[in-house]
C-alpha cells in the first residue's frame, strides 16, 4: 500500500475527504463493518468490500450456535456493499486462522497459559495478511470497523487512541500495531457511538443496521471454549486441585478448563469462595486459594510493541488495563531486558493471568502493550 502523501490518517483529508483513494474495508457482516464501507463512501473512496472466510462453511448451518464468521454473515456483507454499489471480495483465509489463530489458542492453554485470539485474529489476519490482499490490490488504506482513533503526533509519529465512546473502545486488541501499519489504516468510526452508527446503517437502508452485536469467541459455538479445547487436545487426565500450601482438596477434569482468577465450577467446599490462584500443566495441577490470594504488586510483560514512543529509556506513568472489559490501574511501566518490560501497579492488582495482554495508557493514548508472562510479588 502507498504510504505517502495527504491520504495519511490524521490529515483533513482522512477525517473528511478521502478524494478517491483506495481503500479496502474488511466487512464482517456486522453493523460496524457495514457503516464503516457507507462513511468511506461518503468520503470520496473508491471502496471494496471484503470478507475473510475464517471458518468451514460446512460447520455452520445457518440455525443457530455461532453469531459470526458464519455463511450468513458473508451473505450480509455481500447484500451491504450491493445496496453501496462496492465490489466485494472473500478472502479464503481458513488455514491461515488455523495457524495464526486457533492453534495458538490451543497451545496456551496447553500451556497453563489464557490466551486473547482476538489480539492475535486483529495482529496475524487483519494487520498482516488482509494488509498484504489490500497492498496486492493497489488500494491505500485498509479499514476496518473497530471503535478506535489514529492520529499523527506532533512528533510525527503515528499514534492510536482511544474512541471517543469509551464504552465501546477496542484499543486494547489493536496494541500490537506498527507505525506502518497505522499510517495506512482507517478507523470510520472512531468518533462515533454504537446508538449513531445503527442510525446511520438504518438511514443508509443496509440490512445490518439491527444486527445483533457479536460477543463470544468466534470458533467456540456460544463461547463454550472448554468443550472447544477439548476437542481438540488429547485426552487429560484427572490432576489435583491444591490449596495455597500445596495440599490437596479436590479433583478437576482437566488443567485447561480454568484460568487464573476462576470463581466458578470449581466444585471446592467451605466457608469462603475459592479462586484458580495457578495452573501447572507439567504437574497437572490446579491451585486454589482466597481472593486476596489473586493480588500481585506487578508484572513482567514480554513481546512489547510501543507506539507513542519508540523505546522505554525509563520509568513511565501509565494506566493498565490486564482484560479487555476491565478498567485501568494506575502504575508505573520501566523497561526490564530486550523486548521486556516490567510494571509495578500503583496498589496490588488481581487475577494478573499469564498469556492475557496488557495494554498501557496515558489519557487516551495507547503507549503500548505486550503479553503477561507472570505476576511479580
Amino acid at each position: 500500500m502507498r504510504h505517502t502523501g495527504p491520504g495519511l490518517p490524521g490529515s483533513p483529508r482522512a477525517k473528511g475527504d478521502l478524494g478517491g483513494a483506495k481503500v479496502l474495508c474488511a466487512m464482517s457482516g456486522g453493523v460496524d463493518s457495514s457503516c464503516s464501507a457507507f462513511l468511506l463512501k461518503g468520503m470520496g473512496a473508491s471502496v471494496t468490500g471484503a470478507t475473510m472466510k475464517l471458518l468451514p462453511y460446512e460447520e455452520d448451518d445457518g440455525l443457530g450456535g455461532r453469531n459470526c464468521c458464519s455463511l450468513g454473515d458473508v451473505r450480509d456483507a455481500r447484500k451491504v456493499c450491493d445496496r453501496l454499489g462496492l465490489g466485494f471480495l472473500v478472502f479464503n483465509f481458513t488455514r491461515l486462522f488455523e495457524e495464526e489463530v486457533i492453534r495458538r489458542f490451543v497451545e496456551g492453554y496447553l500451556s497453563g497459559l489464557t490466551p486473547n485470539p482476538c489480539v492475535d485474529c486483529n495482529r496475524y489476519l487483519k494487520s498482516l495478511h488482509l494488509r498484504d490482499r489490500a497492498g496486492a490490490l493497489g488500494c491505500d488504506f485498509l479499514a476496518t470497523g473497530h471503535y478506535a482513533r489514529i492520529e499523527r503526533g506532533p512528533d510525527g509519529r503515528m499514534l492510536l487512541k482511544k474512541a471517543l465512546d469509551t464504552a465501546k473502545d477496542q484499543s486494547y486488541v489493536l496494541y500490537a500495531m506498527g507505525q506502518e501499519e497505522l499510517a495506512s489504516t482507517l478507523f470510520p468510526l472512531g468518533t462515533l457511538t454504537k446508538p449513531e452508527v445503527r442510525r446511520l446503517a438504518a438511514g443508509a437502508g443496509l440490512a445490518t443496521a439491527e444486527k445483533k452485536e457479536s460477543q463470544d469467541i468466534c470458533f467456540a459455538r456460544g463461547g463454550a471454549y472448554q468443550d472447544f479445547l477439548e476437542g481438540r487436545l488429547p485426552r487429560q487426565a484427572e490432576g489435583l486441585i491444591l490449596d495455597a500450601s500445596g495440599k490437596a482438596i479436590g479433583r478437576h477434569k482437566g488443567f485447561f478448563r480454568y484460568t487464573v482468577g476462576q470463581r466458578r465450577g470449581l466444585g471446592i467446599p467451605g466457608p469462603r469462595p475459592s479462586y484458580v490462584l495457578g495452573v501447572d500443566p507439567a504437574n497437572n495441577t490446579v491451585t486454589v486459594g482466597p481472593k486476596e490470594a489473586l493480588l500481585t504488586g506487578g508484572m513482567l510483560v514480554g513481546g512489547l510493541n510501543l507506539i507513542a514512543v519508540p523505546e522505554l529509556r525509563g520509568p513511565v506513568a501509565v494506566g493498565v488495563k490486564i482484560r479487555y472489559r476491565q478498567g485501568e490501574a494506575p502504575a508505573t511501566l520501566e523497561p526490564h531486558s530486550q523486548g521486556m518490560a516490567r510494571v509495578l501497579f500503583r496498589e496490588p492488582q488481581g487475577a494478573v493471568a499469564p498469556g492475557q495482554a496488557a495494554v498501557f495508557y496515558q489519557g487516551d493514548t495507547v503507549v503500548g502493550g505486550g503479553t503477561i508472562l507472570s505476576g511479580i510479588p
